[in-house]
């Protein structure tokens, strides 16, 4: 997004000509077979998982999903590998009677490494070296994934090339202490005695056990699990279950959904297991702990071919899920439509779902896979799992939950160049209307219902919202509302920039009225 000022637009983070023109990026966290820990990696293609976390892999569910989630029509992913007890591969660098022993960075079993030491262009010192670290393929391979080069190392603390200092900077390897009495021997030649010869990481990487809720949620203090995610943009979250048979637990899904409303996402959350009937469904959500207008489900659970065992499975169905929303959301001004959703070939619903039940479904809060649509029978519109419980009705509906998250996103990341312009009448005005031309903007697209402007939107940045007590203490703030659903019916939020955070929240507001001129008028007092 373009964080603009006076006769900029608001504009996503690729700078296309609106928000809604955005490709959604759909974050995944969850094991897999390889890659960097607690760190989020774009993704753009399955074959790009692959090459970064190994691809399919049977007790990564999440491998599966991505799997899915790109064969459905997803087009950017981001991926946080989590895991429980792996351990990664060490090498050993021959020193005189000793060694100079490495630890990868990347735990696994499948994390191949290999390392080289010469002593070329050192002239006049026995104590410095050339160090090359490479990750391949496979064991063996000379297909080289990643490559690093370290000249004139020491072994001397007080060195500006201290061996575990700079390799601090390495993506692959750190030093394993104690260091050797001599530096590491120069690495004889490669095989039938040409080229240079590498030393391989020993067998000694570990997979770890089953991933845990524990895992998953991980610790902010660290940015480990979910909190690994840290400041990245994101429209749609996907924990896939556990294992093949265990689900996600409550807590993971509380903080994932908190995680979700502080950045205006959607959480995709997959049945458990055990509904294995539409019926089973509809009677076990009547009691099911979990709530959120930041969290979608889609039933039921799929069938498709497992290219590792070499026959049908069933799978969750979030990737696949996510996959077909994001496809359908890429160049859609309202969100992802009112409709359910048609699973590409390969893909099959585990158990079939008759019409009325579906309707029942989506009353409960979940919404069905289909693998051919009815054209005899209206579309059921798409829910939040807001529906079933209290709450904004408008929230209950996908499309109009999606559109309300979109903007209110992209308004207060576009006008965060507000703090630091003078909080004063001028700066309001500049941004009020920069919010109300990218307003009117979707408006003309058919984002919003209602026929005038009075009906589909308001902007108010002025001194209403923006009293003495806000702008002594650093804050500047701006109102909207938007009519997703129902014309002059607002969701309504309040933008706030200050040097500790900035945010958006829906707020309601006290009094809400039109001037014959069509300026909006709001009472001091706002309730959030």
């Amino acid at each position: 997004m373009v964080e603009g000022g006076p006769g900029l637009s608001l504009e996503d983070d690729d700078t296309e000509p609106a928000v809604a023109r955005r490709q959604p990026v759909t974050a995944f966290v969850g094991r897999t077979l390889k890659g960097p820990l607690h760190r989020p990696v774009p993704v753009a293609s399955f074959a790009q998982f692959q090459q970064v976390f190994g691809g399919l892999w049977q007790p990564s569910t999440l491998s599966y999903a991505v799997e899915q989630f790109f064969a459905s029509g997803g087009g950017r992913a981001l991926v946080v590998r989590v895991a429980n007890g792996a351990r990664a591969p060490t090498l050993t660098l021959p020193a005189g009677a000793d060694a100079l022993r490495l630890t990868g960075l990347h735990p696994g079993s499948r994390e191949y490494l290999r390392a080289s030491v010469d002593y070329d262009g050192i002239a006049g010192s026995d104590a410095l070296f050339n160090l090359v670290l490479q990750r391949v393929r496979t064991a063996g391979s000379e297909r080289v994934e990643d490559q690093e080069i370290f000249r004139r190392l020491s072994l001397e603390p007080g060195s500006e090339r201290f061996v575990t200092d700079v390799l601090l900077q390495s993506q692959l390897a750190r030093v394993v202490p104690p260091l050797p009495a001599q530096r590491p021997d120069r690495s004889g030649p490669g095989a039938g005695g040409f080229g240079v010869g590498y030393v391989g990481s020993n067998a000694d990487g570990d997979d770890g056990g089953p991933i845990t809720d524990y895992d998953v949620i991980g610790s902010a203090a660290d940015g480990t699990g979910l909190f690994a995610l840290g400041a990245e943009t994101f429209d749609f979250l996907c924990v896939p279950p556990l294992a093949r048979e265990q689900d996600v637990g409550l807590g993971t899904l509380l903080v994932a959904a908190r995680l979700c409303r502080e950045r205006h996402a959607l959480l995709i959350v997959d049945p458990p297991s055990a509904w294995d009937s539409p019926q089973a469904a509809i009677e076990a959500m009547r009691k099911w702990p979990f709530r959120s207008d930041h969290a979608v489900m889609y039933y039921p659970r799929l069938r498709a071919f497992d290219r590792l065992r070499g026959r049908l499975e069933s799978f969750a169905c979030c990737g696949a899920a996510v996959g077909l929303i994001s496809r359908a959301e890429e160049g859609r001004t309202a969100g992802p439509g009112e409709q359910e959703w048609v699973l590409r070939a390969g893909l099959q619903p585990a158990v079939e779902v008759s019409l009325a039940q579906r309707s029942r479904l989506a009353l409960a809060g979940i919404n069905t896979l289909i693998a051919a649509r009815c054209e005899a029978a209206p579309p059921v519109c798409a829910r939040t799992l807001a529906a079933g419980g209290s709450g904004s009705p408008d929230w209950k509906f996908l499309a109009a939950r999606r559109l309300a998250l979109r903007i209110a996103a992209s308004v207060e990341r576009g006008t965060r160049w507000m703090l630091f312009e003078q909080n004063a009448p001028a700066t309001w005005a500049r941004g009020r209307t920069l919010v109300d031309a990218y307003l009117a903007r979707l408006a003309a697209e058919g984002a919003f219902a209602g026929e005038s402007r009075e009906e589909r939107y308001f902007v108010v940045c002025d001194e209403r919202i923006n009293h003495p007590q806000s702008i002594a203490a650093g804050r500047v703030n701006l109102l909207f509302g938007i009519a997703a659903r129902r014309a002059g019916e607002f969701d309504t939020w309040l933008v706030s920039h200050q040097a500790a955070a900035s945010r958006a929240r829906p707020v309601s507001v006290n009094r809400l009225v039109t001037r014959p001129s069509g300026e909006w008028l709001t009472e001091s007092v706002i309730r959030h």
